[in-house]
């Protein structure tokens, strides 16, 4: 796991060093243990380094072979595979490193290449002999890559810190992720940022950048939501568990192997993560070890599930520790949490990652973690919700109406009442998400929903955020439910087994590998008692944000809608359709714009159309 950053340019501009290590600077947590810089001409690259695998300084990044030069964020799981077929191909190896692999891969397969890595990946190569920068991000976007266009060529960066550090930025609020962030959670699909200035490379793209500047991006893999076809697909629900559990195990040990250092897990006492560590013990995996979070109890509820992670503990005597934060140490901890943020997000449980992470990385560099099981296999309430309104549709109504009103934050019109005027735009949010969910090559509408899901709502939420909050401590974390492999398989499985009960086919596979009353017990969510009621420190804070001068100057929301907020935070109409607090989203996002784009507010810099 690294940070990467470089820049471009078509003008007759150089690339500048200084300007490389600013950035480098805002990817240092990335990566603690090496750092490099290659520039020639218009062209520079910058790389931090978490030395994951091939420890030595063979694997030093960025690495150059001959007019190839290659900077890389992330882990190719089937590097030595990959590395043994090339091998018999002719190449020659300096290293035992992922990253060569992706060099003599390029050399052998060109751009092509991506579509034989598994895993999660981000990396740039710039190729002399082309004269291009080729930029790559992987299947669901486990990997970020940000870029942005400026005067006279193209910027890139693990995140947006180093791109607004790099300066000329143009860091006006952009309409239509404005749109994004308050109907979708705090998603903002790609290519799309909250500012215009910054984009992101999609997940399963590939983007090339010419001498003359021109851009040419390529989608290089779909995901498909059709029943297979073939002649040895499961056909009885058994073989559909029995596949499933054999295509999680192995990316669970893909996961495991694919490292030089030791390999953790994040333990939250949920299903996903429980199911991580039995299967690793039933691969034969030994002296695992495991982490747990927990906040204290509040009189409405309990604030750990360590009741639950405990049984998981002493089924398979793993090596762990358990973390006890006090609800009044949080609150003083959020801004860390928001500064590490590459994008402003929701979810509360961004802080709980953050000071977990902070604890896990003084005993190793890796760990797996369970997000992507809810999303892919049906772990939510709304689902059967939406399945059952898309029964309801009448024969020209578009899809996205048996959507929105399970999962979207506020309607179009209330959008509109909620942002100042000059903000305004169409409900972009509403078409993208019907053209989503339009696309061929799914069988039912509950299908369409999870590939939705899967590809493009999750990569913006729980797996951006956990990369973020873990990357923070200069942690790496590994998300098997994301298996390119095992999702395509799980999205060719009937509807029934997706909809019979929530992660039917999950339990299914975890019944006699992890206690029942794990596998029984009430969806839980990381609980937060100091920031799940909107009462208190929590509310004086966001109070304070949302009155501030800065606030006030910058003139985003209504007033008068927040000001309705603040008098009833808790009423019904302040919570959207799952559950989120509305006053907390318009807080976060001004508190993310005050502590990230205020110190570089766009002044004098020039702002090219993108």
């Amino acid at each position: 796991m690294c940070g990467i950053c470089g820049e471009i340019y078509w003008d007759g501009q150089t690339a500048s060093s200084d300007r490389i290590v600013k950035m480098l600077t805002q990817l240092e947590l990335r990566g603690p243990d090496d750092h490099g810089i290659w520039h020639h001409d218009h062209v520079g690259l910058g790389h931090r380094r978490l030395s994951i695998i091939d420890l030595t300084s063979a694997a030093h990044q960025p690495m150059i072979d001959q007019e190839i030069s290659l900077v890389f964020n992330g882990c190719i799981y089937n590097y030595q595979a990959l590395r043994t077929e090339l091998i018999e191909l002719g190449h020659d190896f300096q290293s035992h490193s992922d990253t060569e692999v992706i060099i003599k891969s390029y050399r052998q397969w060109g751009m092509e290449c991506v579509s034989r890595f598994e895993g999660m990946f981000a990396f740039a190569i710039w190729d002399d002999h082309q004269q291009q920068l080729c930029l790559a991000r992987d299947r669901f976007g486990i990997k970020p890559l940000y870029y942005a266009p400026v005067a006279g060529g193209v910027r890139f960066a693990s995140n947006t810190q180093a791109l607004l550090v790099s300066g000329g930025i143009d860091t006006r609020i952009d309409p239509i992720g404005l749109h994004h962030q308050f109907t979708l959670h705090g998603v903002v699909p790609a290519p799309s940022t909250l500012l215009k200035g910054i984009k992101k490379l999609e997940p399963g793209h590939w983007l090339i950048v010419n001498p003359d500047g021109q851009m040419i991006k390529k989608s290089y893999w779909q995901l498909a939501a059709k029943r297979p076809r073939d002649v040895d697909a499961p056909q009885t629900e058994q073989e559909w568990v029995d596949r499933v559990h054999e295509s999680l195990k192995q990316a669970v040990m893909k996961r495991m192997t694919a490292s030089d250092v030791p390999v953790g897990v994040l333990l939250s006492g949920g299903l996903d993560s429980s199911l991580i560590v039995a299967l690793l013990a039933e691969a034969g995996v030994k002296d695992l070890h495991t982490f747990s979070i927990g906040f204290e109890d509040v009189p409405e509820e309990k604030g750990s599930e360590f009741e639950y992670s405990d049984q998981v503990v002493a089924q398979y005597q793993t090596h762990h520790q358990k973390y006890l934060v006090p609800n009044e140490t949080v609150l003083p901890r959020l801004i860390e949490a928001v500064d590490a943020m590459s994008e402003p997000m929701f979810g509360q449980d961004a802080i709980a990652f953050y000071l977990l992470s902070e604890q896990v990385s003084k005993d190793v560099k890796v760990v797996m973690s369970g997000q992507g099981a809810d999303e892919v296999f049906g772990g939510y309430f709304w689902y059967p919700q939406m399945a059952e309104a898309a029964e309801n549709l009448g024969d020209n109504e578009p899809p996205v109406n048996a959507f929105a009103p399970y999962y979207f934050d506020r309607s179009h019109e209330e959008w509109l009442e909620m942002i100042a005027p000059e903000y305004h735009t169409a409900d972009v949010t509403r078409a993208l998400i019907n053209d989503r969910l339009s696309e061929a090559d799914a069988d039912c509408y509950i299908d369409q929903v999870l590939r939705l899901d899967a590809t493009t709502l999750i990569v913006d939420d729980p797996v951006k955020r956990v990369d973020n909050m873990t990357m923070a401590w200069s942690l790496e974390a590994r998300v098997p439910f994301l298996d390119h492999q095992l999702v395509e398989l799980v999205m060719s499985a009937p509807p029934e087994l997706k909809l019979q009960d929530f992660k039917y086919l999950l339990k299914r596979i975890a019944r006699g590998l992890v206690p029942d009353s794990v596998i029984d017990r009430p969806k839980g969510y990381f609980p937060m008692p100091a920031l799940k009621y909107v009462r208190g420190a929590f509310y004086d804070m966001m109070k304070s944000v949302l009155t501030s001068p800065q606030a006030r100057a910058r003139g985003l929301f209504n007033p008068d809608y927040i000001q309705k907020l603040l008098d009833d935070p808790e009423a019904e109409s302040s919570f959207t359709a799952i559950k989120g607090s509305k006053l907390w989203h318009a807080a976060l996002l001004e508190l993310w714009l005050q502590r990230h784009v205020d110190p570089y507010q766009t002044e004098n810099c020039d702002k090219p159309s993108i």
